[in-house]
């Protein structure tokens, strides 16, 4: 192999990798055919799945059940707004559908610096936006601290910008509240769970004022629904029943 062989060779090997190293830490960027919905994605169909360019287009809203883009009021339509950051957001807001009293949900980003970010920035970190499940409640039926604990127990709040092989910012431990009163609950909440010993280690979820909410592209809107087996399940019976009887 002469000189000019090797460079070629060499560049060749570094292109790769480089396309490995993204897709490693953007496992959601390909996506079913059937489950790509957004209108303004790019798309190129490639075999069974089609891999998006993701711009994301969200204009502000206010309602999580039916809009997209940034809202820091927490107070949609009839119900309060809670946001949870848990983790990969398919399988999280899966779970806090399933509870009693959740009204809506919707899944986002929310504790960066960038505007309108789409997935694809996101995954890369260089924006430090948290993947986030945003829901309205009817307090009548579950309370925020209901929520606040069953945020913990279903997913590992000691595990810094990781929950199980992914790793990233993205996916830190975070609750972001939208007034002093939930704020004074994830406090007490975390305190409790702190000293309690239910967990092995140190609890270092983010408690946080809530900025902008982003909305997602619409294929990642209700994903686990729509694609039974995608994602670790929580058993939201157990967790439920854990809490009421503590």
């Amino acid at each position: 192999m002469n000189g000019v062989q090797k460079m070629r060779f060499s560049i060749t090997i570094g292109v790769w990798l480089s396309a490995i190293l993204m897709i490693a830490g953007c496992e959601k960027l390909a996506v079913p055919v059937q489950d790509q919905q957004t209108n303004t994605a790019q798309t190129a169909q490639t075999g069974e799945t089609t891999e998006i360019t993701m711009v994301n287009t969200n204009q502000p809203s206010d309602d999580p059940a039916q809009t997209a883009g940034s809202d820091t009021t927490g107070q949609s339509g009839d119900y309060p707004t809670a946001t949870f950051a848990a983790g990969c957001f398919w399988g999280v807001e899966y779970a806090f559908s399933q509870i009693p009293g959740v009204k809506a949900t919707r899944v986002g980003f929310m504790g960066g610096h960038a505007d309108n970010p789409s997935y694809r920035r996101v995954c890369m970190g260089d924006t430090n936006h948290a993947e986030v499940v945003q829901l309205r409640y009817n307090p009548k039926e579950v309370s925020f601290e209901t929520l606040v604990k069953f945020f913990f127990l279903s997913h590992d709040p000691t595990t810094m910008n990781r929950q199980g092989p992914d790793v990233g910012t993205q996916y830190r431990s975070a609750i972001f509240y939208h007034s002093p009163e939930q704020q004074q609950i994830a406090e007490k909440v975390k305190a409790q769970y702190s000293a309690s010993g239910r967990f092995k280690k140190p609890i270092v979820t983010e408690i946080a004022a809530a900025g902008p909410f982003w909305k997602a592209e619409d294929y990642h809107q209700d994903y686990a629904r729509k694609n039974p087996g995608s994602c670790h399940i929580v058993n939201v019976k157990a967790v439920l029943a854990e809490i009421a009887n503590n």
